[in-house]
């Protein structure tokens, strides 16, 4: 099976480290990939919205599959560009039609789809900017903290909770009339507040069946104690202890299911992941947001415990025979942690060379934003630079193999989280 996988992070490291492993893959390409990629497949320097180019090489290289790391193409309409050509539509991708892909597209979209299907979630409204007064009433009738959230995607910046009213009277303001968010906050969806613990459940999808993958937690403030602004992930932990049997059998019967039989009852067009950020609050599931794609960082603690081969469940996929599928899971701890370049979330260097990757042979390492100059050097290419996780019979035997393997590892003003998982002991 000749693969197509499109994006450049840790998710898309993580996922090719995995398909690279099975017997059916015949060649792997990643568009456009990063230093840890182009050691296990064919980086190609392919735009991810640049549809027919993408289309073009994947005719001329025969392409089987193609695996959608990111949202972004998705939303833009990459699967609907892929199937209204008779060249390109038996290729079959992992991934959803424009308008399924909403689900993350749009934050009001998705919580209209939540209320239709009676799926759990916060009690929301939405507003747009002639609507400004209407919401600074809604906010007034809410408890603090104030939940805010951009409409379209804003790069994992468009959501925002404070506690005090004028605050968030301010940013609402902010994101209607003066474009905080340019295009993605034209519209603001303002929710009630949950108070929980958060986690995140994945599922792959055919439309018709569904398997449910290992969930993970994820950690997004910059620095510890869950402290300073957020950040794409920090790190994840795979398993959630407090995710038990009888939670996750609330998950799917309350949610996983509703999800699924909502996808086929409308006829999205979805054959691929979701992932679902829940709360959970006082031992019930609560939604908090879709995603169209598998989350980042928590890949790179999800992938590496699942011991089926890839390929073959998106074999069995095409098929339409998900359901036969018997999902293969490792038992260990995965502890993901992330390093970072110094200033990151806001102003940081790229350029900075990484040693001592050499030396790791305890840690699965999967780079994040690194690119190969002439001399051969690995560089920082990110604010996210590396994802180093490890695999222990206990939460503590995972983060410490993983701190450890950290301290081999080095670039200028390099930072990590050295909290990951302690919330959970």
């Amino acid at each position: 099976m000749k693969v197509l996988l499109l994006g450049s992070g840790g998710r898309e490291h993580a996922l090719a480290w995995k398909i690279n492993q099975s017997p059916h893959l015949e060649q792997l390409y990643i568009a456009p990939g990063n230093a840890g990629t182009m050691q296990i497949g064919t980086n190609v320097n392919l735009g991810l919205t640049d549809f027919s180019a993408i289309k073009k090489f994947a005719l001329d290289m025969k392409i089987d599959l193609i695996l959608v790391g990111p949202e972004q193409p998705l939303v833009d309409g990459l699967y609907d560009s892929l199937k209204s050509e008779d060249a390109t539509q038996s290729i079959f991708v992992v991934g959803m039609s424009k308008e399924a892909a909403q689900l993350e597209g749009s934050k009001e979209y998705a919580k209209a789809f939540m209320m239709r299907h009676n799926i759990p979630t916060a009690g929301y409204q939405s507003f747009d900017s002639s609507q400004l007064s209407q919401g600074e009433q809604f906010l007034e009738n809410l408890q603090a903290p104030f939940v805010l959230k951009a409409d379209g995607l804003a790069a994992g910046k468009g959501v925002l909770i404070m506690d005090n009213l004028d605050e968030a009277k301010k940013s609402l303001r902010e994101m209607l009339l003066e474009n905080k968010f340019g295009e993605a906050g034209q519209k603001v969806v303002i929710e009630e507040f949950l108070h929980g613990i958060e986690l995140s459940v994945f599922i792959l999808t055919d439309g018709n069946d569904y398997l449910i993958l290992p969930e993970a937690k994820d950690y997004k403030r910059i620095g510890d104690g869950d402290l300073g602004p957020n950040t794409g992930g920090m790190g994840s932990i795979s398993p959630v202890p407090f995710a038990d049997a009888e939670f996750m059998k609330k998950v799917e019967d309350q949610i996983i299911a509703p999800t699924v039989s909502g996808l086929k009852s409308e006829n999205l067009s979805y054959q691929g992941f979701v992932f679902i950020g829940l709360m959970n609050v006082g031992g019930n599931p609560f939604v908090i947001e879709y995603n169209v794609r598998l989350g980042d960082p928590e890949t790179e603690s999800v992938i590496p415990r699942i011991k089926n081969d890839l390929l073959a469940i998106f074999s069995k996929m095409k098929e339409g025979k998900l359901k036969e599928v018997k999902m293969e899971i490792d038992n260990r701890i995965a502890a993901t942690i992330m390093m970072v370049s110094g200033g990151y979330p806001d102003k940081y260097d790229k350029g900075k060379i990484i040693r001592g990757l050499e030396n790791n042979n305890s840690s699965l390492i999967f780079h994040a934003a690194t690119k190969m100059n002439e001399n051969g050097d690995t560089l920082t290419d990110g604010g996210r630079v590396l994802a180093v996780t490890s695999l222990g019979n206990t939460l503590h035997e995972a983060t410490q193999q993983s701190y450890k393997s950290i301290q081999d590892i080095q670039f200028e003003k390099a930072y990590f989280r050295k909290d990951i998982g302690k919330d959970l002991v």
